[in-house]
């Protein structure tokens, strides 16, 4: 063991100090990690102590936990038996006072049901009325296809004419859609004036169409007899066209355009195949040439127009009646708050009278407690004045 292994600083070590060497540093290592082992144990068991207190700690909390959950419950309890009774009351209420009012509305639409449907029954058999004149006129527009076999002169060819229109206003608009020879602001008096739904502007209608130019050119056989009647056919219908524009036209109380009635429909056909130009100019002046069968469809869409009216008239009057009804809605929600709002206040003040009570209580309990000679009994409590005493005070 005396050989030398290695030299370290001129030093010589032999094998057996090496081993020496490195048997004391393993001891000195097992004993570094003896002292770890026990502190580490030491650790642990401390560890293990403070669980044990913190788990008892928290079981501790837990039990008292429980005890406030427990007691919190039972309010609970009271109180939502207290509060169901009284929704119960709250709710009963209101489903009478809710049905009472949805027989009030439910009698209220039945009655204007019943209106609306009386009313529409009445529109069905005017219509039907006008549906079987309508038929009439026209089958009377079919015979009449010339002025020639009708009436002789010019007077009654006139009064023809206007008859036919004032016939055709009668059956197919209501009295006070239409006024015949009405005055107007600049003293001329027209044949008719339509009034037309939701516009004080009146449409004004002439019968007065001229007759005989036509007659005479279609009874004109030579061509030069027909070219000269054509030409005064042109003449007299520009002049008449003329006489209705400046006349009949007034800004702010007539319609921008005119109707001219044609009594036939044999007279309004030969215009429109063989004068084009005049009806053209007609139009151009704002007077609308037209005949029996499309002034009567032009009444036709009057009677729409005052339809529609009458319809927004009764629309506005349901939209009325609804607004009444959300109004009475609005102030039954503004009472139901009102109501529950004072729900909530006898509630607080039931719990200021529990609270009132318990003191009471706690006071008799304090006065039973206290003990007095017979000698100096106090008197009865009835006869004892309790104002300004300290009682009376707390």
């Amino acid at each position: 063991m005396s050989d030398i292994v290695l030299v370290v600083g001129g030093r010589a070590v032999t094998a057996g100090e090496l081993t020496l060497s490195l048997i004391g540093l393993a001891v000195l290592m097992l004993v570094v990690l003896f002292v770890a082992l026990r502190r580490q144990a030491a650790a642990r068991a401390m560890e293990a102590e403070r669980a044990v207190i913190h788990a008892q700690e928290i079981e501790e909390r837990m039990g008292e936990m429980a005890r406030i959950q427990a007691e919190l419950t039972g309010r609970l309890q009271a109180m939502a038996e207290g509060l169901g009774a009284r929704q119960n009351d709250l709710a009963r209420q209101l489903g009478d006072r809710l049905d009472g009012m949805s027989t009030r509305i439910g009698q209220s639409l039945e009655g204007q049901t019943k209106t609306t449907m009386d009313n529409l029954g009445k529109l069905n058999e005017r219509l039907a009325v006008i549906d079987s004149a309508q038929k009439n006129i026209t089958d009377l527009a079919g015979q009449v296809v010339t002025l020639k076999d009708v009436l002789a002169n010019k007077q009654a060819r006139g009064a023809f004419g206007q008859g036919r229109m004032e016939a055709i206003l009668s059956d197919g608009l209501p009295r006070t859609g239409f006024t015949f020879q009405p005055t107007l602001t600049n003293g001329k008096r027209p044949d008719a004036v339509i009034r037309l739904a939701g516009d004080s502007r009146g449409l004004v209608v002439d019968a007065k169409f001229p007759l005989e130019a036509v007659t005479m050119w279609r009874e004109a056989h030579a061509e030069e007899v027909k070219r000269l009647a054509a030409q005064r056919l042109r003449q007299d219908i520009a002049v008449h066209i003329k006489d209705i524009a400046d006349k009949y036209l007034i800004p702010g109380e007539t319609q921008d355009m005119a109707l001219l009635f044609v009594p036939s429909e044999g007279i309004y056909a030969d215009l429109n195949e063989h004068f084009d130009d005049v009806v053209q100019k007609a139009f151009r002046a704002r007077v609308i040439i037209v005949s029996p069968s499309l002034l009567m469809l032009a009444v036709q869409v009057v009677q729409g127009l005052l339809k529609d009216e009458r319809m927004r008239e009764e629309a506005r009057v349901i939209q009325k009646e609804v607004s009444h009804l959300l109004d009475d809605v609005s102030r039954l929600t503004d009472r139901v708050l009102a109501l529950q709002k004072h729900f909530g206040q006898a509630n607080e003040d039931l719990g200021q009278i529990l609270t009132s009570a318990e003191k009471i209580a706690k006071r008799g309990g304090r006065i039973e407690a206290l003990e007095f000679d017979e000698a100096t009994a106090p008197p009865p409590l009835a006869k004892l004045p309790l104002k300004g005493s300290s009682l009376a005070a707390e």
